[in-house]
């Protein structure tokens, strides 16, 4: 009795899907692997560093003798190292070294940056201006991940090697384009005010995991508080 062979035809094509389902399950393990790349690892990378660098900066404050008969400047070891840590207690994100510039080579390290262009932002302890701050919302140390939990009243504050500089969150935007670079100008009037004063602006991408849009925090400065021997916090970190 003889036995017919199976059409050609059939076999390619079980081949194929073979192959295909291969492929799919490939290509699969290769973007969750990215995606685990991308929003977990980086983000351990980048703690790392950061967190190295702000043991670094602190040591300096630690060693810092401003020369005999001048002034301390806060802003002294700014430059290449960090400026000084943002504390906001919303976002139970611990301390955030903040660094010159919102490039990427300075925000994948786990830091936020203020702006230096297209808006060059004030920095504290100038008497007016607007000190404007960007940092990554998911991936590479994701430092302001929560600021959707930031609140109108809640406080943000900004450490230096001498001075707390406490906010108040007066405003916020929850969304808008990443080319309005009103709402870090030195009066930023989409948040309402309108005359000079002594704000921080928060900002970030929109939706999570996207970079379309922009989300916005306004603060403003209520009061600083000269830093004691023992670094103790304002009442709003403790």
């Amino acid at each position: 009795m003889s036995r017919t062979a199976p059409p050609r035809r059939s076999n390619v094509l079980a081949a194929f899907l073979s192959l295909l389902g291969e492929f799919l399950i490939t290509a699969g393990l290769v973007l969750g692997l990215f995606v685990v790349y991308s929003l977990w690892w980086t983000n351990v990378l980048a703690d790392r560093q950061a967190s190295a660098r702000g043991d670094e900066i602190r040591r300096q404050w630690q060693g810092a003798t401003p020369a005999a008969g001048t002034p301390a400047e806060p802003g002294a070891l700014d430059t290449q190292g960090g400026v000084g840590f943002l504390h906001v207690p919303a976002m139970k994100n611990g301390e955030v070294l903040v660094k010159r510039g919102t490039a990427p080579e300075v925000l994948n390290d786990g830091v936020a940056g203020y702006y230096t262009d297209p808006v060059k932002a004030a920095l504290p302890w100038e008497k007016t201006g607007n000190f404007s701050l960007a940092a990554h919302r998911d991936g590479h140390g994701a430092k302001f991940h929560a600021i959707d939990k930031v609140k109108k009243g809640d406080a943000v504050v900004f450490e230096t090697r001498d001075t707390w500089y406490v906010y108040k969150v007066f405003a916020e935007l929850r969304q808008t384009s990443k080319y309005d670079v009103d709402v870090i100008a030195p009066v930023p009037k989409e948040s309402g005010r309108t005359a000079p004063g002594r704000y921080i602006t928060l900002t970030t991408c929109t939706p999570v995991y996207t970079s379309k849009y922009r989300y916005v925090v306004w603060g403003e400065l209520v009061r600083t508080e000269k830093v004691d021997a023992k670094r103790t916090p304002p009442a709003e970190l403790r």
